[in-house]
């Protein structure tokens, strides 16, 4: 069974993995990978945002269709590793803070 859109099935490999509901999960799992799964993450999605974005964009932000939504979750784990790539060459920020010390407040129920 899909878990992504099926004009994304090329993706679903990452979804499993990348697509968080959460920014907490999402630097975890940044924080967590090694720089190879960062790299095929971004490499793989990256050229497909358009196209994402599009799809997306048919909808009302706040009703996503389920697989939508891991699609969403899945860019939004580019763009937790997109500095890594880009910047850093590495998961973790150079001479930053302890992120794994960081409360996401919107990721919280309460």
């Amino acid at each position: 069974m899909s878990v992504l859109p099926e004009e994304f099935a090329d993706l679903e490999p990452l979804a499993e993995r990348w697509a968080l509901a959460t920014e907490t999960e999402r630097n975890r799992r940044r924080l967590a990978s090694p720089m190879s799964e960062i790299q095929a993450l971004y490499d793989t999605v990256l050229p497909r945002m358009e196209a994402v974005l599009s799809y997306l964009g048919q909808f009302p932000p706040d009703k996503l269709p389920e697989d939508a939504e891991r699609l969403f979750h899945l860019a939004l784990s580019l763009a937790e590793v997109a500095t890594a790539v880009e910047n850093y060459k590495q998961p973790s920020v150079v001479d930053g803070y302890d992120s794994t010390r960081l409360e996401f407040c919107h990721d919280r129920a309460d």
